[in-house]
C-alpha cells in the first residue's frame, strides 16, 4: 500500500483539492446540498466513482450536506492512511460536486479522538477495544495499540504513555481534529468561554486547552506534521 505523509497530501491539498482537508486519518470534505434528493443523488455519483476506482469512501447523508471521508485500511494492522488512490478519488469526488453546483465547505470538516494516558497500553487497550467495538485493538504501529472502529461509531481511541500515577489526575483528553483555517477562531472561542491555553508551543500541530476545572483538550490540525 503506497500511503502518503502529511506534507504530500498537503501539497496535494493546494495543487487543487482546496475541497478536503487532513485530519486525524482521512481526508475529508463537506458538500452543501439543497435537499435529501439531491443529496442522495450526488452520494449515488460517489459511490459509482468509488466502485469504479477500488476503493471505499465513508459516506454521510444528513440535513444539508453530505460529509466524505477518503483513505484506506491497512489489512495487516487495521490503521487507516491515506493512498495516491485515495487523493484521486477525491479529485473525481471534487469534480463530480463541480458538474452539480455543490458548495464545499471545508471549514466544517472536523474529527474526534480520545487519548488516555496509560503506563501500560497493552493493558488496557484490549478492554475498551472490547467495550468500544466488540473487537480487539489493532496494533497500527510497531510501537502503538489504537482502537479503531472499521466503521466509525465511536471515536477513535490511542493511548498516550505515561508514569504510573494514582486518580484522580486526568487520564483522558479531546483530540479535536479541525480544519486549519478555523483553529484559532475555535481555540479563541473557547478561551472566551472561560478556558486557558495550557500549551501552544507545538502549534498549529496542537495546542492545548484547559476548561476551568481544568480538564484538558488538544486542538489539532494536519499543520506541521510529517
Amino acid at each position: 500500500m503506497e500511503t502518503l505523509g502529511t506534507q504530500e497530501i498537503l501539497g496535494a491539498i493546494a495543487a487543487g483539492l482546496g475541497d478536503w482537508r487532513k485530519l486525524a486519518q482521512p481526508l475529508a470534505a463537506r458538500y452543501r446540498v439543497a435537499d435529501t434528493a439531491s443529496g442522495a443523488e450526488f452520494v449515488s455519483a460517489v459511490a459509482k466513482a468509488a466502485v469504479a476506482a477500488g476503493q471505499e469512501p465513508e459516506i454521510r447523508l444528513g440535513r444539508g450536506f453530505v460529509d466524505v471521508a477518503v483513505s484506506t485500511v491497512d489489512a495487516d494492522t487495521g490503521g487507516r492512511w491515506v493512498t495516491t488512490q485515495d487523493v484521486e478519488l477525491a479529485r473525481a469526488i471534487t469534480g463530480l460536486a463541480r458538474e452539480r453546483g455543490l458548495t464545499a465547505v471545508p471549514s466544517e470538516v472536523a474529527q474526534l479522538e480520545l487519548a488516555l494516558d496509560t503506563a501500560d497500553e497493552t493493558a488496557v487497550a484490549p478492554f475498551w477495544s472490547a467495550l468500544l467495538t466488540g473487537g480487539t485493538s489493532r496494533t497500527v504501529s510497531d510501537a502503538v495499540l489504537d482502537v479503531l472502529d472499521p466503521t466509525n461509531r465511536v471515536p477513535s481511541v490511542w493511548f498516550q504513555g505515561t508514569d504510573a500515577h494514582q486518580t484522580p489526575c486526568q487520564r483522558w483528553h479531546i483530540d479535536l481534529w479541525l480544519a486549519p483555517e478555523v483553529a484559532d477562531e475555535r481555540i479563541a472561542a473557547a478561551v472566551a468561554a472561560g478556558g486557558t491555553v495550557v500549551d501552544d508551543t507545538h502549534a498549529p500541530s496542537y495546542t492545548v486547552l484547559a476548561d476551568p476545572d481544568g480538564n484538558k483538550v488538544c486542538v489539532c490540525t494536519a499543520l506541521d506534521r510529517d
